[in-house]
């Protein structure tokens, strides 16, 4: 039997590189969904937001559809993506020396057979000096990312640890997605 065609519908280079790491043959579209932003958890947001994107998916392609919405959680406020160098300094300057969470809603679906949940993580991050900062926004890196930073990229240096998944602050929950597409749709990456 033909394995069912895999479709990342995301735009998040990040995302593709975690399932490409993974071996898995997928193709990409970026679904158009009118995402919610208020009047549910950050947890219920971003299930929410993954099972839009999922429908929109849905409309376009055939396949088995993957969609998933990350935010950075603070003291259970969503800080989304800056709004600006000011903006990053302000995100980076409330997360230093604090720990914070980061969810990832998602939603795994063929039509017929759908599998929602989300995944949390929480991160540490070590106190970062004001120079550090300037370097690290100067970058620009930190405009186009929630919570201000990328834990993959030079930010790694102020996370002092992590409880979870790793992939999931990058922004794809690895082990909890491989598993269902394993289990609930016949889907194998390299371990083919």
């Amino acid at each position: 039997m033909a394995e069912k065609r895999l479709i990342l519908a995301s735009a998040s280079p990040r995302r593709r590189e975690i399932l490409e790491s993974a071996g898995y043959v997928f193709d990409i579209i970026s679904p158009d969904a009118d995402e919610v932003s208020e009047g549910l958890s950050p947890a219920e947001l971003t299930v929410e937001n993954s099972r839009r994107k999922a429908c929109a998916a849905l409309k376009a392609v055939n396949g088995v559809i993957i969609c998933a919405d990350t935010v950075v959680c603070l003291d259970g406020m969503i800080l989304g993506k800056p709004d600006g160098a000011e903006g990053a300094k302000k995100m980076l300057s409330s997360l230093s020396g604090r720990s914070h969470s980061v969810i990832t809603g998602y939603t795994v679906t063929d039509g017929a057979k759908e599998v929602c949940g989300y995944v949390e993580t929480t991160v540490h991050m070590r106190p970062i000096l004001p120079f550090e900062t300037e370097a690290y926004v100067a970058t620009g890196s930190p405009l186009d990312k929630a919570g201000a930073y990328g834990i993959q990229e030079a930010a790694g240096m102020f996370v002092s640890g992590i409880e979870g998944d790793y992939y999931n602050v990058v922004g794809l929950p690895l082990s909890k997605i491989s598993e269902i597409l394993y289990d609930s749709f016949g889907i194998r990456g390299f371990m083919k």
